[in-house]
């Protein structure tokens, strides 16, 4: 998982964290059976036709292969088990394999669901089992194609459990590949499984990943991955309660209404009718301890200061979240809003001032006066 031999992540309190199983081959993605088994989406992209092709491609292919993901897909389900409580796997069987790059997992009554990038199947299941041997039964088709550029497809069943949501990512950035390439993507469908049929349950949503129920209400919430390829200057990542029949912008807008000039045809209809998510996060593709964000909303400005998202990966509760957010922000948000501003595709949006001295470039964020080598 990327970590040096012995070392952890350093958690606040009297937290203990430790290895609960290593070895892994490429894992992404972990579900919890209600036993307390753990099962592990070994996978990876499936093989793509265009993969390393061009200059972007040759970048992207080096990038991948120094995080160690440029590799075949496992198409696995590894089930690991804690027998005696110590906090380390001591059993550990594949579940499921000959999966095709296969992601998110969902147990509803004797059915283990499992989305493959290309369909749902499920198994029958019997608790305790350490392996299924049936063969699955395809449930639906899900879309990926040629391109399939966003591949993961996570699910989760509803918390009365006759539905489930499915996550499908876009086919490109920001519809870079013609948006006929995009009918069926950048949603989540909800599928009635008593029936099978399926619906569009909220579009907009470039690479929708993890879900969760919001335990009192049972409202669906995701974290979304925003575009890329913006520089320096990235739009943040963002976590929202989804709204039935709710459109979150991509490919034309991002957080709510804010244009993104480099889609073509530009529909402003659409940007119009652009929800903003209700938490920015740090993006998937900047380092750092925190990230401010100033989205516009309601006509005034709103100030989001998020640590890395990874301190966001089992959200508190609404009111302690928010609380959260001002205890991180403090000052800093009153004077990112005076800070400095220049125009990206065409909103303004804070930027940080520069200075080179004794030859070193330093620079100091608006926000805080946090310097940088």
């Amino acid at each position: 998982m990327g970590w040096p031999k012995g070392a952890t992540p350093t958690p606040t309190g009297d937290l203990p964290v430790n290895a609960f199983a290593q070895g892994l081959d490429h894992p992404r993605w972990i579900y919890a059976l209600p036993n307390g088994d753990v099962l592990v989406a070994e996978t990876n992209a499936p093989p793509r036709s265009d993969d390393g092709k061009g200059i972007k491609g040759w970048v992207a292919d080096k990038i991948m292969k120094r995080a160690g993901a440029n590799i075949p897909s496992a198409n696995r389900i590894t089930l690991l088990r804690d027998s005696n409580g110590d906090g380390v796997a001591d059993t550990r069987s594949v579940l499921l394999s000959h999966l095709n790059s296969t992601f998110g997992m969902a147990l509803v009554g004797d059915w283990l669901y499992v989305a493959d990038t290309d369909a749902l199947l499920r198994f029958p299941y019997r608790a305790g089992e350490i392996m299924i041997k049936a063969p699955g039964q395809k449930v639906i088709d899900l879309p990926a194609g040629p391109i399939d550029q966003h591949w993961t497809k996570n699910i989760i069943a509803s918390p009365d459990g006759p539905k489930l949501y499915i996550t499908v990512g876009s086919n490109s950035n920001v519809g870079e590949d013609g948006l006929e390439a995009e009918q069926r993507s950048a949603r989540i469908l909800q599928l009635d499984l008593a029936s099978a049929k399926q619906r569009p349950y909220a579009t907009g949503l470039r690479n929708p990943n993890g879900m969760a129920s919001q335990p009192q209400s049972g409202a669906l919430w995701v974290a979304v991955n925003e575009r890329d390829e913006l520089g320096s200057d990235p739009v943040p990542d963002y976590m929202t309660a989804v709204k039935d029949g709710g459109f979150y912008g991509w490919p034309w807008s991002y957080y709510g209404q804010h244009v993104d000039a480099r889609v073509r045809p530009p529909n402003p209809a659409k940007v119009a009718q652009a929800i903003a998510p209700d938490y920015a996060l740090a993006t998937h593709g900047i380092a750092g301890s925190h990230v401010l964000q100033r989205p516009p909303a309601s006509g005034r400005a709103r100030q989001r200061c998020v640590h890395r998202s990874a301190r966001l990966m089992e959200p508190p509760p609404a009111q302690r979240l928010q609380s959260h957010l001002r205890a991180v922000c403090g000052g800093q948000a009153q004077r990112l809003a005076a800070g400095r501003t220049h125009r990206v595709s065409g909103r303004k949006r804070p930027r940080a001032r520069a200075t080179r001295r004794r030859g070193h470039r330093q620079c100091r964020s608006a926000a805080g006066g946090r310097r940088c080598g």
